[in-house]
């Protein structure tokens, strides 16, 4: 656990760098703790491993994560800029799923509306 905690320290920095902050701070906020799993998952290994990796540099990452994700037709993420490789998105899309069915089986509170 220690070591995915570094990786989640590592990682966030780098996320918020890639994404903006005002997305990752709304995916945060928006995480109950079902989904937090995910987004500290997804922190710690595609942010703080993968892309705290120096053996590529940012644009080249970036270019094969865009090619990458238009392979999966992931074009959400494309339209996020990159995310951190194919694996998170259909990994997300696997837990937005989920937590749909959960929530409506009445096994997860139902989300708070966000204010406007």
């Amino acid at each position: 656990m220690a070591d995915d905690d570094a990786l989640f320290q590592k990682g966030m920095p780098i996320r918020r760098e890639v994404l903006g902050p005002e997305y990752v701070d709304a995916s945060m906020a928006r995480a109950d703790e079902f989904m937090m799993s995910f987004q500290r998952a997804t922190t710690a290994w595609a942010w703080g491993w993968a892309w705290g990796d120096p053996t590529l540099d940012r644009k080249t990452r970036s270019l094969m994560n865009l090619a990458m994700l238009t392979a999966l037709n992931r074009a959400p993420e494309i339209k996020l800029h990159a995310t951190a490789y194919c694996g998170i998105p259909a990994g997300l899309d696997a837990f937005r799923s989920a937590h749909e069915v959960l929530v409506s089986e009445g096994a997860l509170p139902q989300p708070a509306t966000p204010a406007r």
